[in-house]
């Protein structure tokens, strides 16, 4: 069966995509979502907050030289002054559509600080839960908009492209039909989130395995930096898949990070302490545990008996492991948190394919370099989300003529990939390919990769799955230096020269190679 018409598709619904429907009002806008509406997605469980200069001491000149020094060479100054100076509005657009963000007694936001920020920029909702607020209001606004349609429980398996490679909707399977279905769209959107469910230890949701990546390489897209992933460094360690995290602002409160004797570590590995860079905060981590020294985030002191209403999040993940923060060391361990590199796009969202466009964590905007800073990412995606719209609301779009999916995807069964499998490879992309890499590691997790690619039992999930996971290795072992969130004991030194890895189809290059 197939659906055509000359609007527009939004694939995926967290913030990235709820947002960018809503500022194409009045544009006709489908947004398709596999789960339910505000579930299985990451944006729910952000619980840092957003960045924005908007205290009194704090200017978006100040939050752009943080974003710069934080990316360790590869961030876009454009796009990083887009995303500063875009933040004061960006609060102020989400307080008109009902988020509720937390204000001290006179009505004044209440302001954090994270990693790597110069100032208290950090703006939150009832403590830990500034994700699920801002998605709250988001759905609910998203869902009284005449000019969009949601469609959940249904399956995005690729995307479709006509006879001259414009990409033009997406194949699907629509869970309740039990069948497969063509979207034809005029222009498609991707705002399908993260890639943390590669990973055996991640904070994202499991089914969050970068299959958006996947699709757009399909259709020729360039993939950038995709070896940047960004491990938070104090995800809880008591066993639970997704790891809980324990939010950044509890170290911007004050909790230390500590041995399990309590004694502070972070000072011996970077002169910001507790606040340094995630990369260092989660090597160092790394580091003490496979020490047997063990790491341990300790707010006794510093957040103690208002630890349930200041951050009732990680109270209640706490609590579930019989941990009483109040009193008791919180155990940690780093986990695959956000991915830096993504569909490589211009500074309005747009993808080297026409008819392809990708916000939030998908795209790689230039805001995030090697090493994303603190909280930038929810901003991230309502600032490019809304140039998207301004690029889309009044265009003339042409409906799609003869557009048609990948032969290979029609012969696999429209199923998840099966536990076994994602087992496999998430524990060979934790082995090989996460905090600490080398290249003979990078070339045993490929071999694995393509074997899994050539199982009989392989699903269209799976194929996603195994698409990214090589994209991921293929940059990491074309990137022979440590930047950033990524580190290869075998290449150990920062090049002079930064670069940014590029992957079309299955040729890789680095932009110096590009240009000559």
């Amino acid at each position: 069966m197939t659906q055509s018409n000359n609007d527009i598709l939004i694939i995926g619904a967290g913030v990235a995509g709820l947002y960018t429907a809503l500022k194409l009002a009045p544009r006709p806008v489908t947004v398709v979502t596999a789960r339910p509406l505000g579930k299985g997605g990451a944006t729910p469980w952000a619980q840092g907050g957003l960045a924005a200069a908007v205290g009194p001491n704090d200017t978006p000149n100040l939050h752009f030289s943080d974003t710069m020094q934080a990316g360790a060479g590869l961030v876009d100054p454009e796009a990083a002054h887009l995303l500063a100076l875009g933040g004061p509005a960006a609060v102020e657009d989400l307080l008109r559509m009902g988020v509720k963000f937390d204000t001290d007694e006179d009505g004044n936001l209440k302001l954090g600080r994270e990693a790597a920020h110069c100032r208290d920029r950090i703006v939150h909702a009832t403590g830990d839960q500034a994700g699920a607020a801002i998605m709250k209001a988001l759905i609910d606004a998203a869902r009284r908009a005449e000019h969009i349609t949601i469609l959940e429980r249904i399956v995005v398996e690729d995307l479709l492209t006509d006879d001259n490679g414009v990409v033009s909707g997406a194949l699907v399977y629509d869970v309740d039909a039990g069948e497969r279905e063509a979207y034809e769209f005029g222009e498609t959107v991707l705002a399908t989130g993260g890639l943390g469910g590669l990973y055996a230890v991640t904070t994202n949701p499991t089914p969050a395995q970068g299959h958006g990546l996947a699709f757009a390489a399909r259709a020729g897209a360039i993939i950038r930096d995709p070896e940047f992933v960004q491990f938070h460094p104090t995800a809880l360690n008591i066993g639970a898949d997704p790891a809980p995290l324990a939010t950044e602002a509890l170290r911007g409160d004050g909790a230390r990070l500590v041995n399990a004797d309590g004694t502070p570590f972070m000072e011996r590995y970077h002169s910001g302490g507790d606040l340094a860079p995630r990369d260092i905060v989660a090597r160092a981590v790394e580091t003490e545990i496979k020490a047997g020294r063990g790491a341990f985030l300790d707010a006794r002191e510093a957040i103690g008996a208002t630890f349930p209403d200041a951050f009732p999040t990680v109270f209640a993940a706490c609590q579930s492991a019989k941990i009483d923060p109040r009193t008791d060391l919180m155990p940690v361990a780093p986990a695959a948190h956000y991915h830096m590199g993504g569909v490589e796009t211009d500074l309005d969202g747009r993808a080297n394919v026409e008819g392809l466009w990708a916000v939030g964590e998908v795209a790689s905007t230039g805001v995030h370099g090697a090493n994303r800073l603190a909280s930038n990412s929810l901003l991230e995606a309502i600032v490019f989300g809304a140039r998207i719209a301004d690029q889309l609301r009044d265009a003339e779009i042409d409906a799609p003529d003869g557009a048609g999916a990948p032969g290979d995807r029609m012969e696999l069964p429209s199923k998840p990939a099966p536990a076994a499998d994602m087992a496999k490879l998430r524990a060979a992309m934790s082995e090989h390919c996460a905090l600490i890499r080398n290249g003979e590691g990078l070339a045993d997790l490929l071999d694995i990769v393509h074997e899994m690619q050539e199982s009989p039992d392989l699903t269209s999930g799976l194929k996603s799955a195994l698409v990214t996971a090589e994209l991921i290795a293929q940059g990491a072992l074309a990137r022979e230096e440590s930047r950033g969130g990524h580190f290869r004991s075998d290449f150990p030194e920062t090049d002079s020269e930064p670069y940014h890895t590029e992957i079309a189809a299955t040729h890789v290059y680095d932009d110096e190679e590009e240009d000559s």
